[in-house]
Parts: C-alpha cells; structure tokens; sequence
C-alpha cells in the first residue's frame, strides 16, 4: 500500500525508557500507522528528518481495557517504531525534552 510519508509517522514516543535508548544506543521511538512495514518508516524517517537509518524495529501496542462505572471499552491496538540513526545523525525534534 502506498502511503504518504507524513502519514506514516503519528508521533514521537517521549518516555524514560525512551529518552535513555535515544542518549545510549541513538534509537528513535516513533508511534506509526498499523499497516506501515519497515521499508515505508525507513523512507519517512530518512526523508523526513536527513538522517541516515540503520535499522527498524516495530510492535504492536494491545489497547488497555478501559472501565467507566458499568461499561467496558477497549483503546486502540496501535503500532510502535524503534529506529537506530548512525551515530554521527541525530533528530532535531527530540533533542532538548
């Protein structure tokens, strides 16, 4: 399926554990469309930012079940990316947070 690059990516994950992968190992984690596969990130990523990609690794996030007073609802399955940029690259975006 051809996509635009844009809308591969969603967002940018920022937690702990993220910003520590992003400091030690120059890993990326982005929040991508569910039927993105590795080739299109790579493309957005590299695109997107000018950065030179070293590898992709992606999984899909189970949505947490969700009670409100007597219902129960499901959030989203969503798809998460970890990208490795070569070591002398890094992205503006997340530099900073």
């Amino acid at each position: 399926m051809s996509q635009n690059l844009y809308s591969v990516l969603k967002r940018p994950v920022v937690t702990e554990r993220t910003t520590e992968l992003r400091e030690e190992d120059h890993q990326y984690t982005f929040e991508v469309a569910r039927d993105a596969n590795k080739v299109q990130i790579r493309q957005a990523v590299e695109s997107i930012f000018g950065v030179r990609v070293l590898d992709v690794r992606t999984s899909v996030v189970r949505g947490k079940i969700k009670r409100v007073k007597r219902t129960f609802g499901k959030k989203p399955n969503w798809k998460k990316a970890f990208v490795t940029v070569h070591p002398e690259d890094q992205i503006e975006l997340f530099e900073g947070v």
